[in-house]
């Protein structure tokens, strides 16, 4: 049966496509469920309502929108690389899974571990902010087909009148986002499982071809990392292997968050499986002039991601337009399909939830909704149905955040370009500084310290809650605070620590804290973003130049110097970090931003230290990150975290 709420069976559908949509819904629906489930609150029948309510929210918006090709399986009760360990039934053995389907008792303890087993590791998802569960393989490991979850979703969109497009990690990039599980020697060669695993794949394509699936989707993203020629000849044998079990379907292979080498692109050109080719054409820019040098294969289609998927503004229409019909130029008409950069898990779910979000700003941004509305303006004019109303609104919206003073501070834009090599550099050299510091501190050779936030307490949230309502006074608020950091000082002093902290009573997010009391910073109230399983973030959003109106910190840090004769450290979160866990603005160059941030933080500095703080901690937690795409940028960012604070004199 076709369910008309989908719309008409008849309406044409645009050449629109969207990568993937983020899974927790618009107002956190699934992270609730999962930890009431969880908790033992809800049952398992409760949690499945949940998630089968979810995805048929997200067919329907897509389909009534006019996209064509709808994603299946991107939806996941965890992560998407999981649910791939899943299928193919690559379960440690610590988690005595004894065969079979595997239900959510293994799935939650690889996830989550158990009473009596750990968790498999969790890292970051390229240069996203989000975490996938890392699958442990050896020579020993055991495949076989063991969650058919890809064909159940499939099934259960066509069943609600939406023919998807079922996705699914591709077979490659799975085993090279893995690692050798405990005891197998770190140089195994996870690439020799791949004929191991083919036969499970060939399975899955087999199902769904039998439930009526035309096209398919693997996500290669790996194939925009610099690539050896041995792994390269991994993806021509897979797909080769696949081949005769792909006959009959059109085939997706998406890559994104970067530009594909050179190499990577002639051989993905080269497979004669694959029918389509998925690009990111926000953060690999440079792939339009490689896809016109290199040519496009003649009768292929070019999945066109210019829409931002990772990113929260409006996308500046004309702009796109003008790409799609250069690209339309060179890989023929009927063969260019207008997606996403990327999954739209990478950004919020719908700005109609923002109901107190400045409305000027509210005009500059687009969530997860809104650009799947995006995606398919787009088709629609690149096929000649341009909405000229709909085009018209956006050119205004991008002209007014152009032309907002609220977006340009001249002060701040004069002080980033007034930099100088010279300022990058301390005047100092090390040991000098070394020698000043002891002879100040005289601390003894291995002082002792701690990173920086004690616990928060349910009194201390409750206390911030209250202040930022209005129902306790600012008087009762600060006496409060006092009263924490009083007794993590005494801790520390009992335990003979030698440079103390305060412990950070009065803060919410390393982030969001700084965020607040910047200039150029906005705040949503449902913008949350996955970052793994149920955990959510909700980033700030840098529309315009930063700057520090106000100390931020150093009554705080003041404050608790005066209760203590030892060195109380001063605790700021760093450029790098507070760049990295933000929707930043991209309408100029992410160095500037970073720049700017960096300059606010080291008038904190300055103050901190004319307020007699000796020790100063800069956080840059998002240095530990695993970003192989951005190397040479979090180097460039690093150069001047490192060289432009003075940290202690």
């Amino acid at each position: 049966m076709v369910y008309t709420f989908f719309g008409s069976p008849l309406q044409r559908k645009m050449a629109s496509h969207i990568v993937g949509y983020p899974r927790m819904g618009p107002k956190r629906e699934l992270k609730f469920a999962l930890e009431s489930f969880w908790d033992g609150k809800s049952s398992a029948e409760d949690l499945e309502k949940v998630a089968t309510d979810l995805r048929a929210s997200i067919w329907k918006q897509m389909a009534d929108t006019g996209i064509k090709y709808i994603p299946s399986n991107t939806f996941s009760y965890y992560d998407q690389v999981l649910d791939t360990t899943a299928m193919l039934g690559a379960v440690p053995e610590r988690y005595s899974w004894t065969g079979g389907e595997i239900g959510f008792s293994t799935y939650f303890s690889m996830a989550r571990g158990n009473a009596t087993v750990p968790a498999m590791e969790m890292t970051k998802w390229f240069d996203t902010n989000y975490h996938f569960i890392v699958p442990e393989l050896g020579p020993n490991t055991k495949f076989s087909y063991s969650s058919h979850k890809a064909v159940n979703e499939y099934k259960e969109a066509k069943a609600l009148g939406v023919d998807t497009v079922p996705v699914l990690i591709g077979p490659v990039s799975y085993l090279l986002l893995s690692k050798p599980a405990k005891g197998v020697e770190k140089s195994f060669p996870l690439l020799s499982l791949l004929n191991s695993i083919l036969p499970v794949y060939k399975e899955v394509i087999a199902e769904l071809k039998a439930a009526g699936a035309t096209w398919i989707q693997f996500d290669e993203p790996t194939l925009v990392l610099d690539l050896d020629s041995h792994q390269l000849a991994a993806f021509s044998a897979a797909y080769t292997e696949l081949e005769p079990a792909l006959s009959g379907l059109d085939v997706l292979v998406e890559k994104y968050f970067a530009d594909i080498p050179t190499e990577s692109y002639k051989t993905l050109a080269s497979l004669n499986s694959v029918t389509a080719y998925g690009f990111d054409l926000i953060r690999g820019a440079k792939t339009i002039d490689l896809v016109k040098s290199a040519g496009f294969p003649s009768g292929k289609y070019l999945f066109a991601g210019v829409v931002d998927g990772r990113n929260i503004w409006a996308d500046d229409l004309a702009a796109s337009l003008s790409a799609l019909e250069s690209l339309e130029a060179i890989v023929g008409k009927g063969k260019l399909v207008v997606s996403t950069s990327c999954s739209l898990m990478h950004t919020a779910v719908d700005l109609v939830n923002e109901t107190k979000l400045d409305s000027e700003i509210k005009s500059w941004l687009a969530f997860a909704a809104q650009k799947v509305v995006e995606v398919n303006a787009l088709a629609k004019a690149l096929a000649g149905q341009k909405d000229g109303a709909y085009f018209a609104a956006n050119a205004a919206a991008q002209a007014s955040r152009r032309s907002s003073p609220r977006v340009t501070n001249e002060e701040v834009q004069k002080a980033a370009a007034a930099l100088k090599g010279s300022d990058h550099r301390r005047a100092t050299n090390v040991s000098a500084r070394l020698d000043a510091q002891q002879k100040k501190l005289n601390l003894p050779v291995l002082p002792t310290t701690t990173i920086g936030s004690f616990p928060q307490t349910v009194e201390l949230r409750r206390v911030r809650r209250e202040y930022k309502a209005n129902k306790i006074s600012e008087e009762e608020y600060i006496s409060a605070i006092k009263e924490e950091i009083s007794k993590v000082v005494k801790i520390q002093e009992e335990l003979d620590i030698d440079v103390l902290v305060h412990g950070e009573p009065e803060r919410n997010d390393m982030v969001e804290y700084f965020g607040e009391q910047l200039s150029g910073f906005a705040f949503t109230a449902n913008g949350w973003v996955q970052s793994y399983g149920s955990r959510c973030v909700k980033p700030p959003i840098i529309y315009g130049d930063v700057s520090r109106p106000h100390p931020m910190t150093v009554f705080w840090s003041k404050t608790a110097q005066s209760m203590t004769s030892r060195p109380m450290k001063g605790m700021l979160t760093g450029p790098v970090t507070i760049l990295n866990w933000s929707f930043v603005r991209n309408d100029q160059p992410r160095f500037e931003t970073c720049y700017q941030i960096a300059l606010a933080i080291k008038k904190e500095v300055e103050d901190l230290e004319a307020a007699g703080i000796q020790v100063i901690q800069i956080d840059e937690a998002a240095l530990r990150e695993g970003l192989p795409l951005r190397k040479a940028e979090h180097a460039f960012y690093l150069d001047w975290a490192v060289h432009s604070f003075r940290i202690t004199n």
